[in-house]
């Protein structure tokens, strides 16, 4: 049975990967290709590096957490279901991969103490942290503009932005202390570009790439650097909500699209800042 870490963490609930990446990005309006080529991750990529990953327990975040422990990252799981984050902490002990860390946390409650305090355990058990992936985001009902009631709004903003922004500003600490620190957070193209009936949650990744942009430019010529990632149409819980007429074996599994998570981790892309990407381009 995995620890969780520290006392106070309870209190808190309230193989083969594709080669080709492109990355199609925006960049203070201007769209351009930041890198095309071909990727192929060591074992050892991510090695002495603690990475976060939030929404651990299921899809993308379950898969990136897998993918990072597997190429040398101490991961820390984060999510608000334990029997989750157990799973998928057992999976890493059983490959053999460095023991990775659970913080179970609700999101929806969690209070900015609460994310103050969780930068200042990271600090005193790990030292640093050297990446956050911000992937925990919930849909909400897709549905006509005015039909979106104050509740439904208050609760995807909640969790796709508010409390991103809070445990960003908690995590801070943390990752300055790290050599090269990145944070990415996890945008949609409906946060390019407003969709009908995706209301909340297109609203919501809008203002994930507004804080992205206004992240990196701060942070522009530091050791940190701040990205956003589209993972395009993957074959997710959250995908099959979306689009239930689809056929999912159709779509690209979590594994397929960790090239990119990869990378935008590791040190290659140290000079990659204020960018969104695609792990999918058209």
């Amino acid at each position: 049975m995995p620890s969780l870490l520290n006392n106070y963490a309870m209190e808190l609930f309230l193989g083969t990967i594709p080669s080709i990446i492109l990355c199609l990005c925006f960049h203070r309006y201007k769209v351009f290709i930041v890198q095309a080529h071909l990727f192929s991750p060591s074992q050892t990529e991510l090695q002495n590096k603690v990475i976060l990953v939030t929404g651990a327990g299921d899809g993308i975040g379950r898969q990136a957490a897998l993918s990072f422990a597997k190429h040398g990252a101490e991961v820390i799981l984060l999510g608000k279901t334990v029997k989750k984050l157990e799973a998928v902490y057992d999976e890493i002990v059983a490959a053999g991969y460095i023991e990775p860390g659970i913080i179970p946390l609700d999101m929806q409650g969690a209070t900015e103490k609460h994310y103050v305090d969780m930068g200042a355990m990271l600090i005193d058990q790990y030292g640093r942290l050297d990446g956050i992936l911000h992937n925990a985001s919930i849909l909400g009902h897709l549905c006509p503009f005015n039909q979106i009631t104050s509740t439904e709004f208050n609760e995807v903003m909640q969790v796709n932005v508010i409390a991103q922004f809070l445990m960003t500003q908690g995590v801070l600490p943390a990752l300055q202390k790290s050599e090269h620190g990145s944070i990415l957070f996890t945008t949609s193209s409906v946060g390019r570009e407003g969709r009908a009936f995706w209301g909340t949650y297109s609203i919501s990744k809008f203002a994930t790439e507004g804080m992205t942009q206004v992240m990196a430019s701060e942070y522009d010529n530091s050791h940190i650097r701040v990205n956003c990632i589209n993972p395009g149409a993957t074959r997710t819980t959250m995908r099959g909500k979306a689009f239930p007429a689809e056929d999912p074996q159709q779509l690209k599994t979590p594994l397929d699209i960790m090239p990119s998570y990869i990378y935008l981790m590791s040190d290659q892309a140290v000079k990659v800042n204020g960018q969104s990407i695609d792990c999918q381009p058209k």
